[in-house]
């Protein structure tokens, strides 16, 4: 709900709240002041009988002292009778018997009087008196006089006034805490919301608020998330491209010297045929010896060139040379380029090969070099020694061949996991950081993917999955 719905709702439910209370408490003031006056007027009624009673019969004895003791409850002050020559014949106050009054002021009916007593002032805020002529036949035997505090009724009036002041006071209080109620409901969001932003403004774009509510703080909510995921995703924008021409940069450097490389390599591999051609056939016993030394030291020139040209064409398309072949020849051809280092560090390795295993469509110097990068790594890993395992198994179900790679090396960190594929990133002190890279791109060439699982301390394993199918990519 809007917050100017609920405003516009929490004033109405306050102003039926006032009406329906100041209506009850009138209806109940109207009860009371009825109620009263109508007692009032069966006093004055009863006090006016008496009065006329007393007028036209002959008895000397009066009742009114002792009526009107009985009457002040109702208000009556005074009673006096007066006859048609102005003189009051009886009273409830016995000094006025006998005094005499002007009939020409005596005004019949109910009309104010004027103070004349002292305790007047204090007891009411004006007396009132009534004037009835007592008329018997034709005849008019004199008046009735009876003087009136309304002291209970000014009474009711002012409880009344009380009560409606302090029912307005309580819905004024009811509205006041529902404001403040509103008022700290949305102000705390909104502090928040403050807090947040200046977050986001020193360059925290981790922060993101509940949506809690469908109003004016929801929808402000919603569209600060939406700035702030807007936000990530224009700084990861940015940290791509400032990571690509740092890779543009990187890249044209490296591969000027990659180029640099290919000539030396050329003038190594020339020389090792030389040797091969001239010197070992001199050499005697060690001829064997040396022919091995120099087989290896051509091969590593061949893969080093070769690694050159991937790495040059890197950023271009593969060019797969797929052919089947066995993945233990794979291996026989690997182990050989890495025994030295593994037998230096005192690390074994186990093939678990399945027998079954179909021979593999790839391109054999490529996934040799994949190979070479799992096995260097896993090396570089281990400086304790330990185990590497070698795996290799058919999913029949999926068609496709697994092959794993674990070692038992310090492991890689959670937070690298997600980098240790990316082009030129490295934790080593030496290499360039393409490796991985290159072979993840070599594995997905191939229609095959390439997963990790490490745990820091125990070991890393990488897994690769490989078709079966002759498909050409």
């Amino acid at each position: 709900m809007k917050l100017n719905a609920k405003l516009v709702i929490i004033m109405l439910s306050l102003l039926i709240l006032a009406m329906l209370t100041l209506f009850m408490l009138n209806q109940y003031a109207q009860n009371d002041l009825v109620q009263e006056i109508q007692d009032s007027s069966q006093e004055i009624s009863k006090a006016v009988q008496m009065s006329i009673e007393d007028l036209t019969s002959e008895a000397e004895t009066s009742r009114l002292a002792e009526y009107l003791n009985k009457a002040r409850d109702r208000g009556i002050n005074e009673i006096n009778i007066i006859n048609t020559e102005g003189e009051i014949i009886d009273s409830s106050d016995p000094e006025k018997i006998g005094k005499k009054r002007e009939l020409k002021k005596l005004e019949k009916g109910i009309h104010s009087a004027p103070r004349r007593q002292a305790g007047a002032t204090v007891l009411s805020q004006k007396p009132y008196e009534v004037v009835v002529p007592v008329i018997v036949g034709d005849e008019q035997l004199g008046y009735v006089q009876i003087n009136m505090l309304l002291d209970n009724i000014r009474d009711i009036q002012h409880a009344n006034f009380i009560r409606r002041l302090f029912a307005t006071c309580m819905v004024f209080a009811v509205g006041i805490a529902f404001t403040i109620f509103l008022a700290r409901r949305y102000t705390e969001p909104i502090h928040r919301l403050v807090d947040d932003f200046k977050r986001v403004s020193a360059g925290d774009l981790s922060v993101t608020i509940p949506v809690d509510s469908h109003d004016e703080i929801g929808e402000l909510a919603a569209g600060f998330n939406n700035m702030v995921e807007k936000l990530r995703e224009r700084e990861v924008l940015e940290k791509r491209l400032y990571e690509a021409e740092h890779l543009s940069r990187v890249g044209q450097l490296a591969s000027g010297i990659a180029h640099e490389i290919r000539n030396p390599l050329n003038y190594i591999s020339l020389a090792i045929d030389h040797l091969k051609a001239e010197m070992l056939p001199n050499c005697g016993d060690k001829c064997a010896e040396l022919a091995e030394l120099t087989d290896k030291i051509k091969e590593e020139v061949r893969r080093a060139n070769y690694m050159v040209i991937n790495f040059m064409n890197y950023g271009r398309p593969l060019k797969l040379r797929r052919v089947l072949v066995p993945y233990v020849e794979i291996l026989t051809k690997v182990m050989p380029l890495v025994s030295d280092r593994l037998l230096e560090q005192h690390i074994h390795v186990e093939q678990r090969i399945d027998p079954d295993l179909p021979p593999l469509w790839v391109d054999q110097e490529l996934l040799r070099n994949c190979i070479l990068n799992f096995l260097n790594n896993a090396v570089q890993a281990m400086n304790n020694g330990g185990v590497i395992t070698l795996g290799a198994t058919l999913e029949k179900d999926s068609g496709q061949v697994r092959l794993t790679f674990a070692d038992q090396g310090g492991g890689i960190h959670e937070e690298d996991l997600a980098k240790i594929f990316q082009p030129y990133f490295t934790t080593k002190d030496v290499g360039i950081g393409l490796g991985l890279a290159i072979t993840e791109r070599i594995i997905k060439e191939h229609g095959g993917e390439i997963l990790v699982r490490s745990t820091p301390g125990a070991g890393t394993t990488f897994t690769v999955l490989l078709p079966l199918q002759q498909t050409e990519t």
